[in-house]
């Protein structure tokens, strides 16, 4: 609808209804997008992916929870015991979760459309398939379970963090391993909620980031997740100690306030919009990546018509196979009831 009476537009009434019809709109040739979020996390997987292939357990993943020999101290004749054969590792397995999203192209929209079209319906379609797909894989990265830990979860879908870290309290599977075995402990994660809301200040994370590298045996995470909210919360306990320089008057008055990341012992801490607020996920991304089918990383089938079913159209399909492999749940730690603001 033309808004009319503002500007240099007439008001409501003949005049305004000859101008609208007897003049073009002058409209702007690009579609933006008001409804996505944007994802540090699925980004710097999707940079960091690996290519799988075909197969039942299509990413099998070798690891070792216990050890092949045993030390012993020996005195001056340097004997020693028969050693014996020790079995010390297992396979974790994973299955690829497909996504498809149908992409419709009715055969009148392109008669309509040719030679007249502002926004290519299906240029708007195609590049809103992509955007589909990141959606629903950062949302089931910090939320599936899958059904065989939570019952609710979703097997088909993309297995994500909350299964991958944790310390058999929400997810006893992972990878077909069981964590509540007792030789199986090598596959726990660090995992603490809090019984009373704790304030994510520097101290307080600092203790966390410690506690979760002695417990991934040294290895310190390189990646720090929050919600927006809980990561303001830590980020004030940051402002009160900047401190600002001013050289030589090049900067003309301004200097810069706030951080992108937070950088607490080491780690960076970011915020991401579909981390749940009161959560932090410390992460060591060495041992995980998106494992993406060779065949079908994005992919687009091709347009088929649908004459078959009386119509006349097209439809297509944008197919991505995809899971979430993590080989080391140790190195990784997850903390909840953590206090946030409401942004």
């Amino acid at each position: 609808m033309p808004v009319l009476g503002q500007g240099i537009i007439p008001a409501a009434g003949s005049v305004a209804s000859e101008l609208t019809a007897l003049t073009r709109r002058a409209f702007v040739p690009k579609m933006v997008v008001q409804i996505y979020k944007s994802t540090p996390t699925l980004a710097a997987l999707i940079a960091n992916s690996l290519t799988a292939s075909g197969g039942v357990s299509s990413v099998t993943q070798p690891v070792q929870g216990a050890s092949y020999v045993n030390n012993q101290w020996v005195g001056y004749d340097g004997a020693f015991q028969q050693p014996g054969t020790q079995t010390g590792a297992q396979n974790a397995e994973f299955d690829l979760k497909m996504s498809v999203v149908p992409v419709p192209f009715l055969g009148l929209e392109g008669v309509v459309q040719m030679g007249h079209e502002v926004i290519p319906i299906i240029e708007a379609r195609m590049n809103d398939a992509t955007n589909v797909i990141k959606d629903a894989f950062a949302t089931a990265l910090f939320n599936n379970l899958g059904a065989l830990n939570s019952g609710t979860g979703n097997d088909l879908a993309l297995q994500g963090l909350p299964a991958y870290v944790d310390d058999a309290t929400n997810a006893r599977y992972y990878g077909g391993v069981d964590r509540n075995v007792a030789a199986n402990a090598f596959w726990k994660s660090y995992y603490q909620s809090y019984g009373l809301p704790t304030a994510p200040t520097r101290a307080q994370i600092m203790t966390i980031i410690a506690g979760a590298t002695k417990y991934a045996g040294g290895e310190t995470p390189n990646l720090g997740i929050m919600g927006f909210g809980t990561w303001v919360k830590l980020a004030q306990d940051f402002l009160g100690q900047e401190r600002y320089f001013v050289e030589n008057g090049f900067s003309m008055g301004q200097v810069e306030s706030g951080f992108r990341a937070l950088m607490v012992s080491g780690v960076p801490i970011f915020a991401d919009p579909y981390c749940p607020e009161g959560e932090l996920y410390l992460l060591n991304t060495n041992y995980m990546a998106l494992h993406f089918h060779e065949a079908a990383s994005f992919s687009f089938t091709g347009f088929e018509s649908t004459l078959p079913n009386m119509q006349l159209g097209y439809v297509g399909a944008v197919v991505t196979i995809a899971e979430l492999v993590g080989a080391k749940p140790k190195a990784n730690s997850h903390i909840k009831n953590l206090t946030y603001e409401s942004i």
